[in-house]
């Protein structure tokens, strides 16, 4: 998915890549060992120092850590030190709402620290607290060496995987190979059954007897995950955006492909009224234009200014960020026209940067080029914030690929891949003429990499929980309305559906609605009626 909650650009889901992981220990909280003595911790808070890194005033934010262990069969091992944030209640507080933003491998600390007005509501009765997962951020950050864009040897294009797609292979599991150098322990105990087991960890330590949760996009399938392993600790949960529990990462780039188009098509309609439309008057013409200025982009890029060039895949990256939220409609209208009139990427390349993460849109060109971007602050040993960064520039991409193969169990033979390439593309290329080669990519992501876990496909569905709440929202580019329903269904009794009438990768961000009926539910437990909806008129 993307941020999942998309208002804030933090890093590019356009920099994804075909990353590596290993699967992990999908114990239980059943046949645990002995976990006491990280469930007896206190989190010590102190306050987040301003800083260039952060980009916004840090007024009221808090930071601290938790420490949590690296394998769960074996906690007398390793550990890891994971980042939390928090706003504090304005009153008393009832305890705290634990908000995962998306991604995977997206930031909560800075997510919150960017976001963090747009959840003060929620601060009449809870602290307001977010965290970078594992192998996030500064969670023990994982990385695949951040000069792995400039090594032409692990760099695969589209057309070198039609051509000789062995040999692209064979690049791609010395890509893994590279992530597993790089990353360290992590790499093999990271994915969304560990990073749950994290939550429960972080929910007694600040105090809380339930688990109140708030989840955009990927955060919904860490939720799920949540809610199937620990059923009995389940409060007042929301999942906007919802995430797929059951399909493929191929199966989700088609979705995302489609759903991207669809995207595009009303953004130019909207485009082509305006006299500075870069692509014309005719809203036909303007998406033969989009097509043509791709291909035109991957024949020759333009210089980047970092060194590198921005190619037409690069490009489609950044368009798909631009369409998550109708807000971002007119600064992308802007940086295109910067870049077809004057050759300038600058703009663009802004939209690359940042914008929202998640499982369904976690697709890009098989290595990308990675766009430096300016990262937030990392903890220290006393749980405040050093002003210097220590997070690699690849960690996004490298992070949401390992979560997502950590969560995938399956694994194409390289000659499944060669002999049903050439449909799987023509079938990509028909949904999206503009987004299906960068999606094509996503049935590759986990080739050469351990098998992951089947356990959000077989053990997340009819959960014994207190009512949930999964919103939907109609033109949700990133995943898809027909994903909450379904996901409604595979959770059973417990699942609550709110249709968002609206457009935009979430509703939260993009809804009063929305915001008023999650916020109702939040604080006062008033669950709307299964099957209500929010339309642009109660706004």
């Amino acid at each position: 998915m993307r941020s999942a909650y998309p208002r804030r650009a933090l890093a590019s889901a356009a920099t994804l890549a075909l990353l590596g992981t290993g699967a992990p220990t999908a114990t239980t909280a059943d046949d645990e060992p002995d976990l006491s003595r990280f469930y007896h911790q206190k989190i010590r808070w102190s306050t987040c120092p301003a800083g260039a890194a952060y980009e916004v005033p840090m007024k009221g934010l808090q930071c601290g850590k938790v420490t949590v262990p690296l394998d769960y069969a074996k906690p007398g091992g390793g550990t890891l030190e994971l980042a939390l944030a928090r706003y504090r209640a304005t009153g008393k507080s009832r305890g705290s709402v634990l908000l995962n933003f998306g991604g995977p491998g997206g930031p909560g600390v800075s997510q919150l620290a960017y976001d963090g007005k747009d959840f003060m509501g929620l601060t009449n009765g809870y602290d307001v607290v977010s965290f970078d997962p594992r192998g996030v951020g500064r969670s023990s950050p994982v990385s695949c060496g951040e000069d792995t864009d400039n090594d032409s040897d692990s760099e695969v294009t589209g057309g070198e995987i039609e051509d000789n797609p062995r040999a692209a292979l064979e690049q791609l599991r010395r890509a893994a190979q590279a992530c597993a150098r790089h990353s360290g322990p992590v790499l093999r105990h990271i994915g969304t059954v560990n990073a749950s087991r994290d939550l429960d960890v972080m929910r007694q330590a600040l105090g809380d007897k339930k688990l109140n949760y708030l989840g955009f996009s990927y955060g919904t399938r860490l939720g799920a995950v949540y809610a199937a392993q620990f059923p009995k600790n389940v409060g007042r949960f929301v999942l906007d955006g919802v995430d797929t529990l059951t399909e493929s990462l191929a199966e989700q780039g088609l979705a995302g492909a489609a759903g991207q188009q669809t995207a595009l098509e009303s953004f130019l309609n909207w485009c082509v009224t305006d006299i500075a439309c870069p692509f014309g008057p005719d809203a036909r013409t303007a998406r033969e234009r989009v097509v043509a200025l791709v291909r035109s982009l991957d024949k020759d890029p333009v210089p980047t200014g970092y060194g590198d060039r921005f190619s037409g895949q690069d490009l489609v990256g950044a368009i798909g960020q631009g369409l998550y939220s109708e807000q971002m409609w007119p600064p992308l209208e802007r940086a295109l026209s910067a870049l077809v009139e004057d050759g300038d990427a600058r703009g663009v390349m802004g939209f690359g940067g940042g914008g929202g993460f998640g499982s369904a849109d976690a697709t890009v060109p098989v290595l990308p080029r990675l766009i430096p971007v300016r990262e937030s602050p990392s903890p220290d040993s006393d749980g405040a914030l050093v002003d210097e960064v220590d997070i690699p520039l690849d960690n996004l991409p490298s992070a949401l690929m390992a979560i997502n193969c950590a969560d995938n169990p399956d694994r194409p033979t390289a000659a499944r891949i060669t002999r049903e390439l050439p449909s799987l593309r023509a079938t990509y290329e028909r949904v999206s003429p503009v987004f299906g080669r960068y999606r094509l990519t996503e049935v590759l992501t986990c080739y050469g990499r351990p098998k992951g876990t089947d356990f959000i496909r077989t053990r997340v569905r009819d959960l014994d929980t207190p009512k949930m709440l999964l919103v939907g929202t109609r033109g949700d580019p990133a995943t898809p309305y027909r994903w909450t329903t379904e996901t409604a269904e595979r959770l059973g009794s417990s699942a609550v559906v709110l249709d968002n009438k609206g457009e935009g990768h979430t509703g939260y961000a993009s809804s009063k609605c929305v915001q008023r009926k999650v916020d109702a539910f939040l604080l006062y437990g008033s669950l709307p009626p299964d099957g209500s909806s929010c339309g642009a008129e109660d706004d």
